[in-house]
């Protein structure tokens, strides 16, 4: 199983950017195909982007699409999550997760992170 741990989060404002790393140990990194997810107090976790194991294929909710990238580099064990344009409703606990089992769905992921807090104030 791999280990995983998010950092890179932080306070700033609307219109500035971040970047997330999600830091990987344990087994191959690079034999998962990763995600990034997001929660909001008081609402479910949902999908933010994924990334093949390779690299090759990438996917992004259509909130942050256009504003966000998702990037790996397997040599380093490491996920990024480049977020600009960044909106007060980008405000959540964001989490790396590792794909698990066919699918791209919540249920889909696992190893989990314990998260780091990005807050956006307008």
């Amino acid at each position: 199983q791999v280990q995983l741990v998010e950092s890179g989060g932080g306070l700033v404002q609307a219109g500035g950017s971040l970047r997330l790393s999600c830091a990987a140990s344990g087994r191959a990194f690079s034999g998962y195909a990763m995600g990034w997810f997001r929660q909001a107090p008081g609402l479910e976790r949902e999908f933010v982007a994924a990334i093949s194991w390779i690299g090759g294929t990438t996917y992004y909710s259509d909130s942050v699409k256009g504003r966000f990238t998702i990037s790996r580099d397997n040599a380093k064990n490491t996920m990024y999550l480049q977020m600009n344009s960044l909106k007060p409703e980008d405000t959540a606990v964001y989490y790396c997760a590792a794909r698990v089992s066919p699918g791209w769905g919540l249920a889909e992921f696992g190893s989990w992170g314990q998260g780091t807090q990005v807050t956006v104030s307008s």
